[in-house]
């Protein structure tokens, strides 16, 4: 073979050339840190040879291969494709020694990177704890999960109780989000109060998509406020206003719902920009109203609780769900100034029905146009109990 180097080139001009004639073949040389995919040789206790596409053939570190499982000894067998991390190279022979599970680490870090990217939900089974929170098995790798990023412990705890909770976790597979990756420190954070808002913004998405006025929906009370109960409907939480609470007259939500129960409510609107949604407990419930001109007419006797006493009259109750009016006029004769001065909240009297409206829920009353009230009215609460239809006026004031 005839030396194509000129004459006069110097012996140390023959690695430049070597390198030129690697890059005009694709040859790289290996070097500690690269993943190279190769073609498990041979096989034999103590040593696993891989053809990673280099002048040597590679040497699957023995230490390795001594603390590996036999179901992972198995998948080595002859031809058996595999990734492998360079290690170094031997000082003795120049093979490079490289590792499998390293390489999977590398591609499991590499994988993370990209979680923490594209912000998806992966998950992770939760294999023990310290006192800051929860670890969990990503491949091969461990993750930390902190005890404020788990969605089921509660801050303010003592040591020993979240000790206590975190315990419990453990076992447990939990959806998270890769919130920071540092492969140099191995510092892998993960969330599940991160992967669960993802979760619900997915979820409020896909529940605005579906809502439609007047749909029926079964969700959980999730918190009571002055003005209403949240209810959480699988994604998104929904406002039942005070007013659609109860066909009665409701003080505070605490007195119709409790925080956790499971019931069902009407869709009332959808406000799709603002992420808003109105809904009715009541109006899953019969309407009082329905049969109101059946069980009320004028001239008739009823009985009923007063519930509020207003600057124009007191509301009474008839029934669960249907209140009247006495106006301030009509509490008794003669000019009223004050009504809180003639009933008070909770007192239980005799009245008249004046008028009775149940498309628009009006009853009107009378408590001046009433007979005396007699002694036994405590025990006189429903419209059975009273006098039906209308009365003589002369049978009432004699």
């Amino acid at each position: 073979m005839t030396d194509s180097r000129p004459d006069n080139a110097p012996e140390e001009d023959f690695a430049t050339l070597w390198e030129h004639m690697g890059e005009e073949f694709d040859y790289v040389e290996p070097k500690r840190g690269d993943i190279r995919e190769g073609e498990v040789l041979s096989v034999h206790p103590g040593e696993v040879l891989v053809d990673i596409g280099v002048k040597q053939d590679a040497l699957i570190a023995p230490r390795e291969l001594q603390q590996m499982s036999p179901e992972e000894l198995v998948k080595l067998q002859v031809g058996a494709r595999v990734y492998v991390y360079v290690m170094h190279l031997d000082r003795a022979t120049g093979a490079p020694i490289v590792s499998l599970q390293l390489a999977q680490e590398y591609e499991e870090w590499q994988h993370a990177h990209e979680l923490v990217e594209s912000g998806d939900v992966v998950k992770v089974k939760v294999t023990g704890f310290n006192k800051g929170g929860a670890l969990g098995a990503f491949g091969s790798l461990q993750g930390f999960i902190p005890a404020s990023q788990i969605v089921d412990l509660r801050r303010g705890r003592s040591q020993d109780a979240q000790a206590d909770a975190l315990a419990e976790v453990v076992g447990r597979e939990l959806a998270v989000k890769v919130i920071e990756v540092n492969r140099r420190r191995r510092r892998l954070i993960l969330s599940e109060r991160a992967a669960r808002r993802e979760h619900r913004a997915q979820q409020r998405e896909q529940l605005l998509e579906e809502l439609e006025e007047g749909q029926v929906r079964t969700g959980v009370v999730s918190n009571l406020v002055d003005f209403g109960a949240f209810v959480d409907l699988g994604g998104m939480d929904g406002l039942v206003h005070l007013s659609e609470l109860s066909w009665g007259r409701v003080n505070h939500p605490g007195e119709v719902l409790s925080v956790g129960d499971e019931i069902e409510v009407m869709v009332l609107n959808v406000d799709r920009e603002r992420q808003r949604v109105g809904l009715s407990y009541k109006r899953t419930q019969p309407d009082p109203w329905a049969d109101v001109e059946s069980s009320y007419q004028p001239e008739q006797l009823v009985v009923g609780t007063v519930t509020h006493v207003v600057d124009f009259g007191a509301f009474v109750e008839l029934e669960p769900g249907v209140e009247g009016l006495v106006h301030i006029s009509e509490l008794e004769e003669g000019q009223v100034a004050d009504a809180s001065r003639v009933v008070s909240e909770g007192d239980v009297l005799q009245l008249l029905v004046l008028s009775v409206d149940a498309e628009r829920h009006r009853i009107s009353l009378s408590l001046s146009q009433a007979p005396d009230q007699p002694d036994d009215l405590e025990s006189m609460e429903s419209p059975e109990d009273t006098p039906e239809g209308p009365i003589d006026q002369e049978e009432a004031e004699q």
